[in-house]
C-alpha cells in the first residue's frame, strides 16, 4: 500500500439534482475529519436533471472502519437523496481478466502497463480463444486459459469462462477478443466489460477493415473504448481519439498507426475506470478527467 492510497477512498454519486447534494457529503466527510483531496460534479440539467459527483479523499483510520463509514453514509446522506453511489478504497487493487484471440497489441500494452505500475490492478489471468499468445502472457506471470470457441457450442465456452472468472475479477477487458459475448456474461458484469474496437465502425463492418478504408481514401483513422451491452458496439463510450492519415500511408502503415491509437484508448479507458473516474449515465458517460 502506497502512502498517497493508504486511507484513501473513491467517493462517486448520481441522483436527482437538487440543492444541497454537495453541501450534506462535504459537510458529512468533515464530520468525519475527513480531507477532501479531489471534488469533480455535473449536471445535466438544474432543473429536473442528473446531478454527478466524484471526490476523493483522505481519512485517517479508513481502512479499519470501512464498513461503518459506508452504513453510516448511507442512512445519513444516501438514503435522504436516493443516491445511486459506491465508496471505493483507493489502497485496493481491482482485479483484472484479459479476453484476447490473436490480436496481441493491446493485451501487451495493458501488461506491460500493469507490469510497471501504470494501471493500478492485478491482472489475474488472460483467456483466449486460441493459443497463440500463451507464451506471450506467461512471460508476465500471468496465468493463461485457451478457451476454444465452437460456434455450435458457444455456450459451454462461455460456462468455461464464467467459471474461471467468478470470484476472481472486477474488470473485463476485451483486447480484441473477436467473438460476441452472448447475454448470460454480459448480465453478470454490469458496467463492468471494456471493449476496444477501430473507429471505422459501421462504414467498414467486418474483416479487413483497413485495407477497405484505405481503398476509400479516408483521411481519420481512430479508436473507440466503450462498456459492453447486449447491443453489440452500442455501449456508452468511455474514450475516443483520432489521427489524421494521408494518401502517403499504405495499408499496412495504417494498420500500424490503428493498433498504436487502439493501444492508447483503451489504456486511458482502463486507468479512468479503475480509479472510478467513469459514472454510467443510461447509455452515455460523464467521464470526470
Amino acid at each position: 500500500m502506497t502512502s498517497s492510497r493508504a486511507s484513501t477512498a473513491y467517493l462517486t454519486v448520481s441522483c436527482k439534482d437538487r440543492p444541497g447534494i454537495v453541501a450534506a457529503v462535504s459537510g458529512f466527510l468533515f464530520s468525519k475529519n475527513a480531507n477532501i483531496i479531489h471534488s469533480d460534479q455535473h449536471s445535466s440539467d438544474p432543473v429536473g436533471g442528473r446531478f454527478f459527483l466524484r471526490m476523493q479523499f483522505h481519512m485517517k483510520g479508513l481502512d479499519g472502519c470501512f464498513e461503518e463509514f459506508k452504513e453510516e453514509f448511507s442512512a445519513t446522506v444516501a438514503q435522504k437523496f436516493d443516491m445511486d453511489w459506491t465508496l471505493t478504497p483507493a489502497w485496493i487493487k481491482k482485479k483484472t481478466a484479459i479476453l484476447v484471440s490473436k490480436f496481441d497489441h493491446a493485451m501487451m500494452d495493458l501488461l506491460w502497463r500493469a507490469k510497471r505500475g501504470e494501471l493500478f490492478t492485478d491482472i489475474t489471468m488472460v483467456i483466449s480463444n486460441h493459443p497463440d499468445l500463451r507464451e506471450a502472457v506467461e512471460s508476465f506471470g500471468v496465468t493463461f486459459h485457451h478457451v476454444p470457441v465452437d460456434k455450435n457450442k458457444k455456450e459451454e465456452s462461455e460456462n468455461r469462462i464464467l467459471e474461471l472468472l467468478d470470484g476472481k475479477v472486477d474488470l473485463i477487458i476485451l483486447a480484441r477478443y473477436m467473438q460476441i459475448l452472448t447475454s448470460k456474461l454480459i448480465e453478470s458484469y454490469p458496467g463492468r466489460i471494456i471493449n476496444i474496437h477501430h473507429s471505422f465502425l459501421p462504414a467498414f463492418v467486418g474483416a479487413d477493415p483497413y485495407r477497405r478504408a484505405g481503398e476509400r481514401g479516408v483521411k481519420l483513422i481512430g479508436a473507440t473504448a466503450h462498456y459492453v451491452t447486449e447491443e453489440l458496439d452500442q455501449g456508452p463510450i468511455i474514450e475516443q481519439d483520432v489521427i489524421r492519415v494521408s494518401h502517403r500511408h499504405d495499408i499496412e502503415e495504417l494498420k500500424i498507426l490503428g493498433r498504436d491509437i487502439e493501444r492508447q484508448v483503451l489504456s486511458r479507458a482502463v486507468k479512468w475506470h479503475l480509479s472510478e473516474r467513469v459514472l454510467i449515465d443510461g447509455n452515455k458517460t460523464v467521464v470526470f478527467i
